[in-house]
């Protein structure tokens, strides 16, 4: 692993703030080349495309699953989250260099939005709490824009009613921003945060991103309705729980016990270690 030291309460200030963090360096050289050998491995695997979008990515090399315990991106999670969290999705994107706009099969951007359902999350007052939170680890040289960068518009989320002007991506937005990254790199943002990405016009760079979102336990994942038993073979009880395997009891999904959720003893203690059933 990086030798990475996080200041969980100084960047949990920041997160609350501007609904994203961009932290360096948070993967080793070695876990980028292991990353980068399975994605030439599953794109190889795919059709032919300027454009690839691989959910359930987990299921698909050791390398992406081992992620989603990072230990040191796993506690700033929990800190952020609470304990009762699991794995939500697991995303790779691969955008291959287009500058002339060639049409793509699968999508090769995403206009302005907040991450969701259809319907949206209900909001109060004109805001959405925050539901899931994704960590994006960036495998390919993204430190200039242009290169299919994600764009956020910082704070979007705690601005009540906040509606872009106008929502193509290939249109400049006031307080844009787009986050740029080297291979290693890598960048958390909640669903609410308003984001979008941007096609990939660069001549030679190739984007890579690989998204790992966590949610709370009790909201159906979007990679399974359960973990495939290759995902759970020798799994400890932390992955275990990531993985969303803690009961056959779908109330303890609401009000696990103490045991079901090995997480807590990475949690700093707040609001989300109470429940309304324990009154």
């Amino acid at each position: 692993m990086a030798d990475l030291t996080l200041d969980i309460p100084s960047l949990a200030k920041q997160f609350e703030q501007d609904g994203y963090l961009l932290l360096r360096s948070v993967l080793s050289a070695s876990q980028v080349k292991d990353l980068n050998k399975a994605v030439d491995r599953i794109i190889a695997e795919e059709p032919e495309a300027l454009a690839y979008n691989v959910y359930n990515s987990v299921e698909r090399d050791p390398s992406i699953l081992s992620l989603i315990d990072h230990p040191q991106m796993l506690p700033l999670m929990v800190h952020l989250m609470g304990y009762n969290i699991q794995l939500h999705i697991s995303h790779l994107t691969v955008r291959k260099p287009n500058p002339n706009d060639l049409k793509t099969t699968t999508s090769s951007f995403i206009n302005w939005h907040q991450d969701g359902p259809h319907p949206k999350f209900p909001n109060i007052g004109g805001l959405t709490a925050t539901y899931y939170i994704k960590v994006c680890y960036i495998l390919s040289d993204m430190s200039e824009p242009d290169r299919g960068n994600t764009k956020v518009i910082p704070g979007s989320h705690l601005l009540p009613h906040f509606q872009p002007s106008q929502t193509d991506v290939n249109v400049p937005l006031k307080g844009e921003i787009q986050i740029c990254g080297k291979p290693g790199d890598a960048f958390v943002f909640a669903q609410n945060l308003w984001h979008a990405g941007s096609p990939n016009r660069s001549a030679s760079f190739e984007r890579r991103q690989l998204f790992i979102g966590y949610s709370p336990i009790w909201m159906r994942p979007i990679d399974y309705h359960s973990a495939s038993p290759k995902l759970l073979e020798g799994a400890d009880p932390i992955r275990r729980q990531l993985l969303g395997d803690i009961s056959t009891n779908c109330f303890k999904y609401y009000v696990p016990e103490p045991a079901m959720v090995p997480l807590k003893k990475l949690w700093h203690g707040g609001a989300s270690s109470q429940s309304g059933y324990e009154q």
